[in-house]
């Protein structure tokens, strides 16, 4: 492929994504994303070959954008950063670092996550996400000073996404402070020896 092929294609994928965010999969769609790049129709269909193949580069373009946010804010963190700060941070992984103003983000996260689980021909892809999301997890919370085993690890997600679901069926208004609460439950109080390692 050319350059102009790759910026071309990389725009579309870029376009796509961020429909994905604010839109969630229906947003997802030819015409949509060849205006958001700012293409011809045309292009949609000639760097994709359907509409599931533009569709799983963008979720892969966003769970990797997604990663990269939490690994760029986790390196911002001061040394002596709070377990408090931590946390946030590991709020901003498992909700988005939108949830932090805007209940609709957690929403739409949650329904990509539901969506993605809908489309056999995401799986793979949405596998390999969140093996690297489980360790940049356990490398945030060890950072806090908690230390998670892949047991523990899953106990904590499952516990906040559950925590998450259940606020939004009930329209709690502020979703990230329930799932703040169930976090500190279901973590206790950081192990002070290896807070910030």
């Amino acid at each position: 492929m050319t350059e102009k092929g790759e910026r071309r294609r990389s725009a579309l994928v870029g376009a796509a994504a961020e429909l994905l965010r604010t839109g969630g999969f229906d947003a997802v769609r030819h015409r949509a994303v060849a205006e958001r790049a700012g293409l011809p129709l045309a292009s949609t269909t000639y760097y994709f070959a359907s509409l599931d193949d533009l569709v799983v580069a963008a979720v892969e373009r966003t769970g990797r954008d997604e990663l990269a946010e939490v690994r760029a804010a986790m390196e911002e963190l001061p040394a002596d950063a709070s377990a408090s700060e931590v946390a946030e941070l590991a709020l901003d992984q498992l909700l988005g670092r939108e949830s932090r103003t805007s209940p609709e983000a957690v929403v739409l996260r949650y329904e990509r996550f539901v969506g993605g689980g809908r489309r056999p021909y995401l799986r793979p892809l949405m596998r390999a996400l969140r093996g690297e999301f489980d360790v940049l997890l356990t490398t945030v919370l060890a950072r806090g000073g908690w230390v998670v085993d892949d047991a523990a690890l899953l106990r904590v997600v499952a516990i906040v996404d559950g925590t998450v679901v259940n606020s939004l069926i009930e329209a709690d208004p502020d979703p990230r402070a329930a799932a703040r609460a169930a976090l500190r439950d279901v973590l206790g109080p950081p192990d002070a020896s290896t807070q910030g390692h």
